[in-house]
């Protein structure tokens, strides 16, 4: 009854805003992207749900990770639990069955496919402070996502022809956080820049234990413009990044979170669980106009090696080295005497990660006193040191294919898009497992000795979107999508037969651009087969290919403007996400057994999440922002068995002055310093686990504007 009165509300707004926007339009710069078609396009005229997070908003922002520019983006989850670079994020239910991490959704960077060829993305080499623009696009169907079903995060970095964006930024606040940032692009010649980029970012998270994170970043880009029109820009980067993780809680260790403000211990005896990472980042791109063609090629190349101590093994990889190219032609013509725009291009990608090891933990304390984790359970890990070799593995995937879109212009206001990606994922590993640790017994057992993981996917990506111009400020839009997700190589050492799963979305949606308003709002229904789930036990995961899943939603975004210095607007999403058919294994409290939960809804997505926000902007240089984030209440597990009650209005709060070069700002992270849940999940086994809310942090910051007079 509550979606019934909120729908018919926004429906009703919504076609007043259609009736009226003839009177309120005029000519407005509209917000430009990039990713949802390959091309730059007006998000007004994109055929699908889009959300874009632009400069201004970002500079309000302390932007220690992505969290802080997208949890206003309706239909996304995201959430920092471990304090550091980390987030987990979920796109209308792609990326559930990652309890860390980002899969199921591309993360590219300039254009450049930060995500591997399996789907498993890291964010630990992102730039944070980087970034011009961040794009994200929703559900199936976009040209970018190669064996991604649940769309694209275009991370825009600032152009090294951008001579006007030189910058230092110096910033320190409560639990040990600060940030140094320094940006200086200089014109070495009439058709050549190059930029300089240095960002350090710690936070030692007092209130909470083994927490603290770092990461040292320096970038160098170079631009040439050559020949005619043609422009080449590279880029090499280097990461170092450490980062401890605390572990959730279990039911004891969140009520003393409540009662205190602080995580004082977990809910495993890993207790010195992290990752300490270093990356080196290449890539090279181009755009050569040929005439009556532009070619866009580009090659890059990464390689991260990583102490990674994790629940159970610490996993040690000397040198994952990942490369592709990709290779773009886009054709202005004429069709049937109709204006049209042809993409299309090719795609390789491959992650080479050989002698990668994990190992025992050394040091710990166990349930008979020895010692020995092989001998009896480990009750506390006591240091982070590696013991015996447990197991060691080479690994390959690679991916390619190609895409293709037709966009054309049927007429002054109908615009047709028709493409579609086919791709072909191979995920090859030969494995030696001397020993592995058992959840049950606590402690390392013999392992299953050699195996080898030799799977191939062919994953079509196919889509159809049509937008029509109601009038000058509102378009409508309609588009029908599918796209198959390709299996994490981790999720495959658990569950060797899993199948790819694929997802087939219908949305229409309406989006309006004026001079004191804006909305963008669409309704979805997906159906998912063989969608991956995981299954919580023993603190770790299972996974299996769920039947059907039925996905209904509802997003809807928009501001208006008061005056010339006040804005305000919300966020909203309405997600009812059930299981159609889906039968889970359970083995806890006996043998292993089948337990159906069709019919069931998944957990973690609340039915409504929504934000508030006023944003003042005064001709004297001050400005604020104000920002209010809630979650409705979801089920901690697949079983429903019990649910987790949300949080409501966690504010923050930004305060900026700006006089020429000089600005200072103040970040107030949860005003009122409420404590809350970021996640609450529940095992098989009716074990409850949490990730807890920061704390009220501020954060004073001081900027240098170079260019600015």
């Amino acid at each position: 009854m509550l979606f019934r009165k909120r729908r018919h509300v926004v429906a009703a707004g919504l076609c007043l805003a259609v009736m009226s926007s003839n009177l309120l339009a005029e000519e407005i710069m509209g917000v430009i992207s990039v990713t949802a078609t390959r091309s730059e396009r007006d998000t007004k005229d994109v055929p699908e749900a889009i959300g874009v997070v632009d400069a201004e908003r970002l500079e309000q922002t302390p932007m220690f990770n992505i969290k802080d520019a997208l949890s206003e983006v309706p239909g996304v989850l995201i959430t920092n639990n471990r304090g550091s670079y980390s987030a987990r994020v979920v796109v209308r239910g792609a990326g559930l069955k990652a309890n860390y991490g980002i899969r199921e959704i591309m993360l590219i960077r300039d254009g450049v496919p930060i995500t591997d060829p399996d789907s498993f993305t890291r964010l630990d080499f992102i730039d944070t402070q980087d970034i011009q623009q961040i794009e994200v696009t929703k559900g199936p169907g976009n040209l970018y996502a190669a064996g991604s079903a649940g769309g694209t995060i275009q991370v825009l970095s600032k152009s090294v022809f951008d001579l006007d964006m030189n910058t230092l930024k110096i910033a320190g606040g409560t639990e040990d956080t600060g940030n140094v940032h320094l940006r200086y692009a200089t014109e070495l010649s009439a058709e050549q820049a190059a930029a300089l980029t240095f960002s350090h970012r710690r936070a030692g998270n007092n209130w909470r234990r083994h927490s603290r994170f770092d990461t040292t970043q320096l970038s160098l880009k170079h631009g040439l413009f050559f020949g005619e029109n043609h422009v080449w820009e590279n880029e090499l980067s280097h990461t170092r990044a450490n980062s401890d993780f605390p572990g959730s809680m279990g039911d004891a260790e969140f009520e003393h979170y409540l009662s205190t403000g602080e995580q004082v211990d977990n809910d495993t005896p890993f207790d010195h669980t992290g990752r300490d990472s270093e990356i080196w980042f290449f890539n090279s791109r181009m755009a050569l106009d040929m005439g009556r063609y532009t070619l866009k090629p580009k090659f890059y190349f990464n390689q991260y090696s990583h102490y990674h101590p994790v629940t159970g093994a610490i996993s040690v990889t000397p040198a994952s080295r990942i490369f592709g190219a990709d290779v773009e032609a886009s054709r202005p013509h004429t069709l049937m005497g109709m204006e049209a725009e042809l993409n299309t291009g090719i795609t390789y990608r491959a992650d080479i990660n050989n002698d990668k090891k994990r190992y025992a933990y050394a040091d710990v304390r166990t349930q008979d006193g020895s010692g020995d984790p092989f001998a009896s359970r480990i009750l506390a890990t006591l240091s982070d040191s590696k013991g015996r070799l447990l197991e060691a593995s080479d690994n390959m995937n690679q991916l390619y294919g190609f895409f293709v879109q037709e966009s054309v212009r049927l007429n002054e206001r109908l615009l047709l898009d028709v493409g579609t990606r086919v791709d072909r994922a191979e995920i090859e590993q030969d494995v030696n497992e001397f020993f592995a640790y058992d959840y049950g017994q606590g402690r390392y057992v013999a392992g299953v000795g050699e195996f080898e993981i030799d799977r191939d996917f062919l994953l079509f990506a196919p889509k159809i979107g049509l937008t029509y111009r109601l009038n000058p400020a509102v378009n409508a839009f309609v588009s029908v999508a599918q796209a198959d997700q390709v299996p994490f190589a981790n999720e495959l050492d658990d569950n060797p037969d899993l199948d790819k799963a694929t997802v087939r979305n219908v949305e229409v949606g309406l989006k309006g651009r004026a001079r004191a308003w804006s909305f963008d709002t669409s309704v979805y229904y997906s159906r998912g087969e063989d969608e991956v789930v995981a299954t919580r036990e023993n603190g770790t995961s299972t996974f299996s290919n769920a039947g059907e899943t039925k996905k209904i939603g509802f997003d809807v975004t928009g501001s208006y403007r008061i005056n010339p210095l006040l804005a305000i607007g919300a966020n909203y999403a309405y997600s009812d996400y059930t299981y159609e058919e889906f039968t889970e294994v359970v083995t806890g409290g006996g043998p292993p057994r089948n337990e159906d939960r069709s019919g069931n809804e998944l957990p973690y997505v609340p039915r409504h999440k929504y934000n508030l926000f006023a944003d003042y902007r005064h001709p004297s240089g001050f400005s604020a922002r104000i920002s209010m984030d809630s979650w409705g209440s979801y089920w901690m597990d697949n079983a429903n068995t019990e649910k987790y009650g949300g949080y409501d209005f966690v504010t923050d709060l930004f305060l900026g002055y700006q006089r020429g070069p000089h600005r200072v700002s103040l970040n107030i992270d949860n005003v009122f310093d409420k404590r809350y849940a970021t996640e609450a999940e529940k095992s098989t086994r009716g074990v409850r686990s949490y990730e807890p809310g920061a704390p009220r942090r501020l954060l004073l910051g001081y900027r240098y504007d170079f260019d600015a007079k």
